[in-house]
């Protein structure tokens, strides 16, 4: 068996997942050999990533998204790429978004590393001037007194300066986990459903998602982006603490207490670990806060969820989740203060334990009695060596985290490159007219299978529909019904043959603008866990705040007698199934006290058409396509339904302005249609008018007399 730590990805989706990040390289790579590839190293960030994950002399099988990368030879060569291809520039981006904090962040880093070395020669002076007291009786206590007012003085202001440094980074990383998290929610809407069908896609976004996290403080143990500024100030700090020994470090005697020195700070250095680590977030309290929270994780589960993925992609929602995350997540945001700058006072920096490590020197006053050496040396001897092994110590282990961090950033650098599969070349892009009398379509030869499948949904679909006919198609369960759906919507792509919407390939339209076009009801409609109102409102986003746009829709979709009998109307918060169990890393759960109301599945599909009527009246929709529109509802219901898309696919006059297809088990609606489709096994067996199928005496014929 395998190992849990792994996973082997099929060729085709790992060069498939390349071509949609590089197109050029992808060319260049694909001809040369693996081997030729190897020794020329990678060609770009994704590359590196992808090499990184590979597990040694297992060609094919690659580490679980998020696991840490060994520490080899060629792992840090590609570290080192990746650092020279991206780093860099990502951190001037981060350097941008709060210049001035960002500089006096790193300055005040480096400044307060100096602070171990200079606390020590203090308490040195302290110390020698404690010893010349005992030994001495012409010893004035003025000195002392002035040393001891210095440093409890000295501590004070590092005490201030840490506060306000640490108020100063906690802005710096909160702009840039709110930068990253609104990339990570900007790629999630843009990207469409074959590129997040794609195995290799799917891990970089994990990783580039636990980059995000990282940022507060979870992932790789206390792993943070920045952390190369800690290393900074590490390096400094036992820089620092090296130069101050090698200058009291005088003759033998000073080399004899420093060896001393060295072998009692390696015995357990028990009072540095009796620290208690502080919680640095509270959760938010306010009314206002929670709602905020609650509904930047309902947007954030729209974004993520490959089940709202269509309707996301179909209704253009991708701009307007940005634009309501952004608004809620920075409520929280503001929530979110420091824990520790709250509920700490200057006392609480006031650490108490270097001094009396340097009160249990005195028993060893006689052992310099007739030395030239001095206590106050022994003290910084022993403090700088402590904090020299334990700064040491913090650099290997912060070196570590920015070691997997690098690969972690090169996820979210390449994915940030990611193009949607199915958006046309540059070059190919051909603008969507609309054409009077709705759109025409030739399907010609139409294959299609899913991912990991070994047999087509689809194979070899003909057919033709004339501007501003209706279609039925009708046939089995798992006949290809819905696929056939989505691959006219543009919410997949075909493997072979050919599709022209217009006369046009459908390829060459970008899905946007075509989607803007269009308007449907999906069989597996979305329930968004909101509103009556922005539940139908999502149909058109640009109207979701216009009242009598969402009345109207609602009474297309024959739903005004269910908004009525909701406890508020339109502002009724609707219960979505499995709501209650989402949940994600870092979410602050809070008590909803806002009441649900759950509704039953024919009046869930009622709001979905009202969902789809929300463009029935908009210029330039030139097609309904409804999946199933009427299954939940009784058959007067749908008789009226269809009797609405009849009337709101014409003109006043009469004439037809919109094609109109529909996929239904109930044949008795079929005979409506322009043109009948019989599905079978994927493909099309029987298309023609329902007249034209009746006297062909087939598979429909034989159904539609069962059905009467």
């Amino acid at each position: 068996m395998r190992s849990p730590q792994y996973y082997r990805s099929n060729m085709r989706h790992r060069m498939a997942s390349r071509r949609l990040l590089f197109p050029a390289d992808f060319q260049l790579t694909h001809k040369s050999s693996s081997s030729k590839s190897q020794q020329k190293g990678p060609q770009n960030v994704y590359d590196a990533w992808l090499a990184s994950r590979e597990l040694p002399a297992q060609p094919g099988h690659y580490l679980v998204p998020g696991a840490p990368r060994p520490l080899t030879m060629e792992n840090a060569r590609l570290a080192l790429f990746i650092t020279k291809a991206s780093t860099l520039d990502f951190f001037k981006v981060l350097f941008e978004l709060n210049p001035l904090r960002t500089t006096l962040m790193m300055s005040l880093n480096v400044v307060r590393s100096l602070f171990p070395a200079f606390r020590g020669y203090s308490q040195a002076l302290i110390v020698d001037e404690l010893q010349s007291l005992i030994a001495s009786e012409s010893f004035t206590w003025s000195r002392l007194v002035y040393l001891v007012s210095t440093e409890v003085i000295r501590r004070v202001i590092e005490g201030c300066l840490d506060s306000f440094a640490a108020s100063n980074e906690n802005i710096v990383m909160g702009s840039a986990r709110f930068y990253i998290e609104y990339k990570q929610m900007e790629q999630r809407v843009r990207l469409d459903v074959p590129t997040l069908a794609d195995p290799g896609v799917r891990a970089l976004l994990q990783e580039s998602e636990l980059f995000a996290r990282s940022f507060t403080g979870s992932g790789f143990g206390i792993l943070s982006p920045l952390e190369f500024i800690h290393i900074i100030s590490l390096l400094t700090e036992i820089f620092s603490h090296i130069i101050l020994i090698i200058s009291l470090t005088r003759g033998v005697s000073h080399f004899g207490i420093l060896v001393l020195s060295i072998f009692s700070t390696m015995l357990p250095m028990i009072l540095s670990w009796f620290t208690c680590q502080r919680q640095e977030t509270e959760t938010v309290g306010g009314l206002k806060e929670a709602r905020a929270a609650d509904r930047q994780e309902r947007l954030r589960s729209l974004a993520y969820s490959d089940l709202h993925r269509p309707e996301i992609a179909l209704f253009g929602l991708g701009d307007w989740i940005l634009k309501s995350w952004t608004s809620a997540r920075k409520i929280v945001l503001a929530s979110e203060q420091p824990y520790y700058a709250r509920n700490t006072s200057i006392l609480d920096q006031f650490n108490l334990n270097e001094l009396v490590s340097a009160v249990q020197n005195i028993p060893l006053l006689l052992l310099f009695q007739t030395s030239s050496a001095s206590l106050g040396s022994l003290t910084v001897y022993r403090t700088s060596i402590q904090s020299l092994l334990y700064a040491c110590r913090n650099l290997v282990s912060t070196s570590k985290m920015v070691f997997q961090g690098i690969f972690l950033m090169s996820a979210f650098t390449a994915s940030t490159k990611l193009k949607p599969r199915l958006n046309p070349r540059h070059d190919d892009v051909v603008p969507y007219i609309s054409q009077t009398g709705g759109v025409s379509i030739t399907a010609k030869n139409l294959s299609y299978t899913y991912p990991g499948s070994s047999e087509p949904a689809l194979r070899n679909i003909n057919f033709t529909l004339e501007p501003g006919e209706t279609l039925a198609i009708v046939g089995y369960n798992g006949s290809g019904k819905s696929t056939l759906a989505k691959l006219l919507l543009r919410i997949v792509d075909y493997d072979r043959g050919s599709l022209l919407v217009n006369g046009v390939d459908i390829r060459r339209y970008n899905p946007a603008e075509y989607h803007s076009h269009l308007s449907a009801v999906f069989q597996g409609f979305s329930k968004f866990s909101t509103t009556v109102k922005e539940n139908v409102g999502l149909g058109n986003v640009d109207k979701i705040t216009y009242k009598p746009a969402i009345e109207t829709a609602v009474h297309l979709a024959e739903a005004d007698t269910l908004v009525k009998s909701l406890p508020t109307g339109l502002k009724t918060m609707l219960e979505t199934p499995g709501y209650e169990s989402l949940s994600y890393p870092g979410m602050m759960m809070q008590e909803d006290t806002t009441q649900r109301h759950g509704l039953s599945g024919g009046e869930w599909q009622r709001i979905a058409l009202a969902r789809a009527f929300m463009r029935a009246n908009e210029p330039g929709i030139d097609m309904f396509l409804f999946d199933e529109p009427t299954s939940a509802l009784d058959a007067h219901a749908q008789n009226q339904i269809f009797d609405t898309v009849a009337k709101i696919s014409r003109s006043p006059s009469g004439e037809r302005t919109k094609t109109v297809i529909f996929i239904t088990h109930r044949l008795s609606t079929a005979r409506r249609a322009d043109k009948v489709a019989m599905m079978e096994n994927g493909t099309i067996t029987e298309f023609g008018t329902h007249d034209e199928l009746i006297r062909k005496n087939g598979t429909y014929a034989s159904l539609y007399r069962a059905s009467i």
